[in-house]
Order: C-alpha cells, then sequence, then structure tokens
C-alpha cells in the first residue's frame, strides 16, 4: 500500500482530479491538507481558513475510503480551538500546522494540541526553512518537543526538519531510546522536500539509521490539480534513494504506507 501522507489542496481541484492523479501515480491513500497557500486563503484570515476547510470537507466526502482531510488553523487567531472542533464536525480528523508568527511551545499552540488530543486529530508541521524565503526560525524541530505535555497528541514533522535534520533525528529518537515502540511513539518524520539534492541521500541516509524506517513515511508534497506523472515522480525519486541506502522490501513498504497508516489509526 502506498499512502501519500503530504498533498496540498489549492481550492481549485475537484474529487475527480485528486483520485485521477492518486490512480495513475498507484497511490492507494492520500491525507489532502485544506488550502491556505494559494487561491487567495491566508493562514492569517479565519474567514479565509474556514471557507478553506469547509472545501476540503466537500471534496472528501464522498471518497473517505481513499481520501483524509486535515483542517488548517492558526492558534495565534481568536477561536482558534473552536475552528478546529467545528473542523473535526466537518469530517476532517487530521489536522496541519504552520509555525508563521508563533513558536510550537507557545500558550496558543498548546491549547490547540490540547483540542486536538482530545478529539484524537494527528498534526502535521511544516518544520525547517521555507524555500519562499519566509522565516524558519519559528520551525526548528526542538520547538516541537513542547508536543511531550500531551501525552496522547500524534505528530509528523515534515521535510526532516532540513536544514536542522540532526536535531529532527534527535528529537524523534528519545522514544525510541526509552523503549517506547514506533507505533506509539508521538513524532513521525516525512520525507517528502526539505533537503536540496547534494544532501538529499545523506539526510535520509542518517534517518533511516536513527529514527529506523518506523518512524518515516512517504509524502509527495504536490499541489492539486496536478498530474499522477508529478506524484509518480516523486515516488521514483524516493524509490532511487532508497535503492542507493539498499533498503529492504519490508522497510520501503514500512516509509511508503505502513507508517502513515499506524500513525492514522485512531482515525
Amino acid at each position: 500500500m502506498i499512502i501519500d501522507a503530504h498533498i496540498h489542496c489549492s481550492g481549485e481541484e475537484t474529487a475527480d482530479d485528486v483520485l485521477r492523479a492518486l490512480d495513475q501515480a498507484a497511490v492507494d491513500k492520500a491525507i489532502l491538507l485544506a488550502p491556505f497557500l494559494s487561491g487567495g486563503y491566508s493562514l492569517h484570515d479565519s474567514d479565509s481558513l474556514h471557507s478553506a476547510n469547509r472545501h476540503l470537507a466537500r471534496l472528501i466526502a464522498n471518497h473517505t475510503d481513499r481520501l483524509i482531510g486535515f483542517a488548517v488553523v492558526n492558534p495565534s487567531l481568536d477561536n482558534a480551538c473552536e475552528d478546529l472542533r467545528d473542523a473535526h464536525d466537518l469530517g476532517l480528523h487530521g489536522l496541519k500546522m504552520v509555525p508563521a508568527g508563533w513558536y510550537p511551545y507557545d500558550d496558543c499552540a498548546h491549547r490547540i494540541y490540547e483540542t486536538a488530543s482530545r478529539l484524537t486529530m494527528p498534526i502535521l508541521f511544516h518544520s525547517g526553512i521555507f524555500i519562499d524565503g519566509k522565516s524558519g526560525r519559528f520551525c526548528r524541530p526542538a520547538f516541537y518537543e513542547a508536543i511531550r505535555d500531551h501525552a496522547g497528541l500524534r505528530v509528523t514533522l515534515a521535510h526532516l526538519g532540513w536544514p536542522w535534520s540532526d536535531e529532527a533525528n534527535a528529537v524523534g529518537l528519545i522514544d525510541l531510546i526509552n523503549g517506547i515502540s514506533p507505533d506509539d511513539s508521538q513524532f513521525r518524520f516525512d520525507i517528502s522536500f526539505g533537503a536540496p539534492p547534494v544532501y538529499r541521500l545523506e539526510v535520509l541516509r542518517k534517518a533511516i539509521a536513527v529514527l529506523t524506517p518506523e518512524l518515516l513515511q512517504f509524502g509527495s508534497d504536490v499541489f492539486m490539480p496536478c498530474s499522477g506523472e508529478l506524484i509518480k515522480n516523486r515516488i521514483d525519486e524516493v524509490s532511487a534513494l532508497l535503492d542507493q541506502l539498499d533498503v529492504d522490501k519490508h522497510s520501503r513498504e514500512r516509509i511508503m504506507g505502513g507508517t502513515a497508516a499506524a500513525w492514522l489509526r485512531a482515525n
């Protein structure tokens, strides 16, 4: 099974667009993120995020066997916890968060974590630098250690936290060295685009060695609508890296779908 655990909606796609692309790429299931980077949507406007979450809820409504919807909220905005509960009521069972103007250890973020934990909503965080030049100072992997104050919360840090990938490995290693099984660990890490090509093989090599494939998951980080060929190219890029690292079949299956399946088990 292949689960693409990181696909952006733009607000311009239809369910048919998404399903066609997944079929073309031979992807079984996908986590879709409510739009916040395109189509006039904004992280910094509550009405915009309400509209984005409603769009995603409509998109996945008849396809929940394959499409898992992740809402977007901004904890620094008023009524963010209520917005998250509303998104859950719409049928969105996870959350995407992008620290921008707030830190993952801020009080406003802790209030969202508490709500997400009660609702058993896993969270996908941006971590690491932004490729568009926005400040990444809010997104260092060590800042997410605040998650450990919420024992039931299960999160993924995207992009292996690059350029702080060693720091990301250290954060994820804590549960493992304390004897917690990967499926019960609080942290997972997606290997979607982060490190530039010259670094990518070594970053993945270290992540596999430290975190094991049990804590790593595939995400294409594409924006819908797009062709299935684009998603397939992202899959092939990962496959080529795993070939170079001589990763076995079981470990590949875990990275390409098994880790995300375990992460989403509460839903």
